[in-house]
This record gives C-alpha cells, sequence and structure tokens, in this order.
C-alpha cells in the first residue's frame, strides 16, 4: 500500500506526461457559430493575408514618394535660375531646380542612356557632357529621346555642335540604385556608348574629367536638342492608391474566405453527431 503522503504527492503533482498530451480546444462556438479550423490552414492564411497587407502598404509609400516629387517639380518651377559651376555638391534638394550653364559641348563622347519610352517606341536619352567655362569639370546634359534602331548595332545620328553655348534646363540627381539587366554595353569601347544606368563614377573615368553629381534636362526651348517632354514621374500616385486596394482588397477577401469555409452552425454538427449515434 502507498503511503498517505504518497497519495498526497500524486494527487497534487501531475505528471509531466499528461501535461503534454493535453490538447487545446479543436474549436469555438460563438453565437451558434461552430468555427473550427486547421492549424495550419490558419498559419499560412496570416502569411499570405500579412504579405499581401505590406504589398499595399509598400505601394501607399510609393504613392506618397511620387506626390512629394510632384509637389518638388511644381514648386521649383517658378524659382529663379541658378549658375552651375564645378562647386555644385551632391544634394537632393536642388532636384528640379532650373539652372543655366556656360562651355562646350563634347560631341566626341556622348552617351545614349536605353531602354526610354516615347509614346509607345523604345529608344535613347542623349547624354552630352558639356564642359564648364573655367573649369575642369562638366555637366550631363539630356539632350532628349531619340527612337532607337532597327537592331541594336544601329545606333542614331546625335550631332551636337562645338561652339561655345549657354543652355538652360532642370537639375535631376541620377538614382544610386537601379535595376539593370547588365553592364556589358556600359563598358564597351567605342562612342557613343550605351548605357543602362548612369554611374557619374564610371562615366568620369571613361570621359577622363570630372562630372558634377547632377543632370541636366535641357530646356524644350534649347536648340541642339531632341524630344523632350520632361515629367518627374512616370505615373502619378492615384496609380500607386490603385495598386495598394487591390492588394488590401485580396487580403480580405483571402480572410473572409478562410472564415467561411471553417465555420458552421453548431445546430449542423449537433444534428449530424444525433445521426451517427441513432
Amino acid at each position: 500500500m502507498c503511503a498517505s503522503s504518497e497519495l498526497v504527492c500524486t494527487m497534487t503533482r501531475p505528471s509531466l506526461s499528461g501535461l503534454v498530451s493535453a490538447k487545446l480546444p479543436e474549436h469555438m462556438n460563438i453565437f451558434g457559430l461552430r468555427f473550427s479550423p486547421s492549424p495550419w490552414i490558419t498559419v499560412l492564411t496570416v502569411i499570405t493575408a500579412g504579405l499581401l497587407a505590406s504589398l499595399g502598404m509598400w505601394q501607399l509609400d510609393r504613392a506618397e514618394q511620387k506626390r512629394q516629387l510632384l509637389d518638388s517639380w511644381s514648386h521649383k518651377a517658378g524659382e529663379e535660375k541658378i549658375r552651375l559651376t564645378a562647386s555644385l555638391k551632391a544634394d537632393n534638394a536642388f532636384r528640379y531646380q532650373p539652372a543655366e550653364v556656360s562651355g562646350v559641348m563634347d560631341a566626341a563622347h556622348q552617351f545614349l542612356l536605353d531602354n526610354k519610352v516615347y509614346q509607345g517606341r523604345v529608344g535613347y536619352h542623349v547624354l552630352t557632357p558639356l564642359r564648364i567655362d573655367h573649369s575642369d569639370a562638366a555637366v550631363l546634359v539630356n539632350r532628349g529621346w531619340v527612337p532607337a534602331g532597327t537592331s541594336r548595332s544601329e545606333l542614331p545620328e546625335i550631332l551636337v555642335a562645338t561652339d561655345r553655348v549657354k543652355v538652360t534646363g532642370i537639375l535631376d540627381i541620377p538614382p544610386e540604385k537601379v535595376f539593370s539587366l547588365g553592364e556589358g554595353e556600359d563598358r564597351a569601347p567605342g562612342w557613343p556608348k550605351v548605357l543602362q544606368r548612369i554611374r557619374l563614377e564610371l562615366q568620369e573615368q571613361q570621359l577622363g574629367y570630372t562630372l558634377l553629381p547632377a543632370v541636366l534636362l535641357l530646356d524644350a526651348d534649347q536648340p541642339s536638342g531632341f524630344v523632350r517632354n520632361w515629367r518627374p514621374v512616370v505615373f502619378g500616385p492615384e496609380k500607386h492608391r490603385g495598386y495598394a486596394f487591390q492588394w488590401f482588397s485580396l487580403a480580405t477577401v483571402l480572410l473572409a474566405i478562410y472564415l467561411v469555409l471553417n465555420t458552421r452552425r453548431s445546430s449542423d454538427r449537433n444534428v449530424q453527431g444525433r445521426s451517427d449515434n441513432e
């Protein structure tokens, strides 16, 4: 026989195996409804809905960025032009600032910025270095869009005069991180060079002189340019808001399907249980 102290001990200290084998409730009854989802389905639904919601938040953030760019573009459109010098420092505060500069175009060393679309046609933006007067520096002048040839080897004619000129335009700051499919053409010999993106350090090495940390978008009324229809963004913030609404809607629909498929009336389950017993 067990001692009384042992009986007390057995009654007051449940075994560890008993705790481990205890099960959580498999369903909940709420307002006469039985909610009994599979744990794996629950985890998968939560992860997927969270991912969809995060994509919606990302699109809202993109919309806010576009709104700020449009506000900056509109605000600076009427400001007085600044004169570019070799002392210009990289600063986003100069983005979309009207500017002017005097110097000579380097017609022998030009760049073609690839994958630029205008009215449904693929082409290039022509980037021509302008050697600034009384300076060893230059600024890349975006002279506008030209259509691409029938093949990659057929490059457009991008002639420009080499007389001293004074040009006006709008400053833009090249993005530091842009997705591109490669840089093989960027380093290819010969001129003009086809670029997938602007990388000022590489372009400085290719040219052999310093470039200002900005690009001048040539004004539409300036000579020696091509098609110029400058806009700060390809499409406005409203499109990003539309995308965000789609992502949030998908998350909502997913959660609704999850709830509907895993909810039954308690009376239906009770009826089924009585039928099984009979």
